[in-house]
């Protein structure tokens, strides 16, 4: 097991506060994660699966990564580890920016027989808007914590390059885009209607298309809301990085090409993606077509729109926000669960009446009640159905029935609200409730 440092430590602390059960857990995270999850590679980079699937998921990687960024120089190996993450993920980035999990090498693992351009090298190929965000959140991230700069090299603009060529390309998916995707012989949520092409969507919204959902769901319609949201806040931060980077630094044009997605993204969302409900007044859809058409719901897996506050797109006191939030936690959400062990948001990619942990803990970390993050993490704490894992989902009244037996992204999610109990901030100075 990985140990912190011998006094004073970030988990010495948790201990205090929040007793042993949770310090265990954080230590068990970190150990698993730099041993357990990684393999190192020759190149210098880490590839990092996601748990009990030997894939890396360009999302879970960088959620898996994110706390222990938070440590310092209790964790000095997080450093480094945490670079060569991102390095492997700008691979895969200018490899196939349509590609949401791949594999360690070309052994041509995963869904091969998808309908697809696939590769060797990819796992599975949905794509994903925000599967493009996370390893630039990363990057931010990595330099708020540490001051590296050095990361801002020719690999990270060239993956922001083809990001952005992939995003002004999906701006008007029906009529620009070669991105197809068929799965035979599985659940209608596994592939794309239309012969692979997806989801009809109207062209020049300035919304980014996607196919499919965070939790690797096809959307209902076409642009994904909180993707669109996280896209908005990572493009916006491009030119705090270019200034940072050294030189030659960004592509001639490209930082002009990233600020006019993100005002189109702006513009699509305040025209498309609000819902008047007189319930709670103005809120977020999770999915519109720019047609007309808006999903009312929320989706347990990040980008959410319960996470806005916590990708940086707004502050948890927002109107909308908060009237959002009001929708997303009441039966009016179709997958939000009320049960004698836990209340909280699920999702259609596990059975029904099925809550999170992944949501439990973002309700706890967004709580304008500091009371509430506590209280989530003791919901979490006894709803390990028998075991001491995290797990991927459990059921609202029985948590002893669960899916998945090692899914390392739900344990980072909780790592994390364990974390802000504490009082331990995040690289962008944030303690949250």
């Amino acid at each position: 097991m990985v140990e912190l440092a011998e006094s004073g430590s970030v988990q010495e602390r948790v201990g205090a506060v929040l007793g042993p059960e949770a310090a265990h857990l954080v230590a068990r995270f970190v150990d698993e994660t730099l041993h357990r999850a990684a393999v190192p590679q020759p190149d210098g980079t880490v590839f990092l699966f996601t748990g009990d699937i030997p894939a890396m998921w360009l999302r879970d990687s960088a959620a898996q990564v994110m706390p222990l960024l938070r440590f310092g120089a209790e964790l000095p190996a997080a450093e480094e580890f945490a670079v060569g993450v991102l390095r492997r993920q700008l691979a895969c980035i200018v490899a196939d920016p349509y590609a949401n999990a791949f594999n360690a090498g070309p052994d041509g693992a995963g869904h091969q027989s998808d309908e697809t351009a696939m590769s060797p090298m990819v796992w599975e190929r949905k794509y994903e808007t925000d599967s493009l965000c996370f390893p630039l959140l990363l990057a931010h991230r990595i330099w708020r914590a540490y001051g590296r700069t050095d990361i801002f090299d020719g690999l990270f603009w060239n993956a922001v390059e083809r990001t952005v060529e992939t995003w002004e390309t999906e701006r008007d998916h029906e009529g620009a885009s070669a991105y197809r995707f068929q799965r035979h012989d599985c659940p209608s949520t596994d592939t794309l209607t239309r012969d692979g092409l997806g989801p009809r969507t109207a062209p020049d919204t300035g919304l980014i298309w996607s196919g499919f959902r965070p939790s690797d769901d096809a959307c209902t319609y076409g642009y994904n809301v909180p993707g669109n949201m996280f896209a908005s806040v990572v493009l916006g931060r491009l030119p705090e990085l270019a200034a940072a980077a050294p030189a030659p630094g960004a592509p001639s044009g490209l930082l002009q090409r990233a600020e006019a997605l993100r005002a189109g993204i702006e513009a699509g969302l305040e025209t498309h993606a609000l819902i008047d409900d007189p319930e709670t007044g103005p809120r977020w859809a999770y999915e519109v077509d720019g047609l007309g058409g808006a999903l009312s719901m929320d989706d347990a897996n990040l980008p959410s729109l319960l996470s806005l506050p916590l990708l940086g797109y707004c502050e948890a006191d927002d109107p909308r926000y908060e009237a959002t939030r009001r929708f997303v936690l009441s039966d009016r959400n179709p997958t939000h669960h009320r049960g004698t062990a836990a209340s909280g948001v699920g999702s259609p990619h596990t059975p029904d009446r099925h809550v999170w942990p992944i949501a439990l803990a973002v309700a706890g970390r967004t709580d304008p009640d500091p009371a509430g993050a506590r209280a989530a993490l003791d919901v979490l704490l006894a709803t390990r159905g028998g075991t001491d894992r995290i797990h991927e989902s459990f059921h609202a009244d029985k948590p002893e029935i669960w899916t998945r037996s090692w899914f390392s992204w739900a344990e980072a999610t909780v790592c994390e609200l364990i974390l802000d109990c504490c009082g331990v901030p995040d690289p962008e100075g944030i303690r949250h409730p």
